[in-house]
């Protein structure tokens, strides 16, 4: 599979902050990758340097086996950042016109519009819409030149469930006609719900890469939740909680659990052993990693 993009042993400084730690990192054509990090882990750095906005301080960054700075090869791509700030006296269809001036080849204007929910503001003032429709334009401008890749960072910030998904249904959209995708996300729902890779990020390291099973099984955490009044001090426990009565035991190692539960004498029922979910995964592998800020 044809690889688009790709980051070499990348490091990047902001100073004394090492956002970027020896990153290597390919993405192929036809991938939806997710990547996922705490705030400060270099997922916005990553981006940034993929989309030629940002030099590496070290190591190499690689765009459609050119470089990301040459705004040819550019072209192929689309962006939008976590914060965009857009001319508010301009139409939302002179955005997109303006916008798609700057591409040789252009996405029809009505149906991508129409595909992020936006083809009844086509006249609408950029100053009157609301924070969630101008997130909604943002997004859709990054197809606006009919990309190969778009890179996508918190692409749903601030917008309620409805818009959400009525935008996953847009990259999905773009996906299956072929196209790839890089997003960043805090909301973990939405990494499951679009991703097929998962790109877990820490501390400016890559944590883990695979599918959202494969992140699950490199944490190696699964939870164990029981009904029980009290519990003695149990192995392997990295996270627990109560919830009326019942408690979810986080535990690297169930058997063992299981086992000191039932030598402890203490009573319990319903006890039930299960995968993690990605949240639990995602909390896991960074609650490892010391912030860099």
């Amino acid at each position: 599979m044809t690889i688009l993009t790709r980051a070499i042993e990348v490091s990047r400084r902001y100073g004394d902050v090492l956002a970027l730690d020896r990153v290597s990192l390919d993405i192929r054509a036809g991938e939806l990758v997710g990547l996922l990090g705490p705030n400060g882990a270099g997922k916005s750095t990553l981006i940034n340097l993929f989309a030629g906005l940002r030099r590496p301080t070290s190591g190499v960054v690689e765009l459609f086996g050119g470089s990301p700075q040459d705004p040819a090869v550019r072209r192929g791509i689309g962006v939008t950042p976590q914060e965009t700030g857009l001319p508010e006296a301009l139409r939302v269809g002179e955005i997109v016109d303006f916008v798609s001036a700057h591409f040789p080849d252009r996405a029809d204007k009505g149906e991508l519009l129409a595909r992020f929910g936006l083809d009844d503001l086509v006249r609408r003032q950029v100053g009157g819409l609301s924070g969630g429709q101008r997130r909604r334009l943002a997004v859709a401008l990054a197809f606006a030149g009919k990309p190969q890749l778009v890179f996508l960072d918190e692409p749903t910030t601030g917008l309620d469930v409805e818009a959400r998904r009525s935008l996953w249904e847009g990259v999905r959209s773009f996906h299956r006609d072929g196209g790839t995708v890089l997003l960043t996300s805090h909301y973990l729902e939405e990494i499951e719900a679009l991703a097929e890779r998962v790109v877990v990020v820490g501390s400016g390291r890559v944590l883990a890469d695979g599918t959202v099973r494969d992140v699950r099984d490199v944490v190696g955490v699964r939870r164990v939740s029981l009904v029980a009044p009290d519990l003695p001090e149990l192995p392997g426990v990295v996270g627990s909680e109560r919830v009326d009565g019942r408690v979810d035991l986080l535990t690297t190692d169930p058997d063992r659990l299981v086992v000191e539960l039932v030598r402890s004498g203490t009573p319990f029922s319903g006890l039930e052993i299960r995968p993690t979910t990605l949240e639990e995964a995602f909390l896991a592998l960074t609650s490892k990693e010391p912030s860099h800020g």
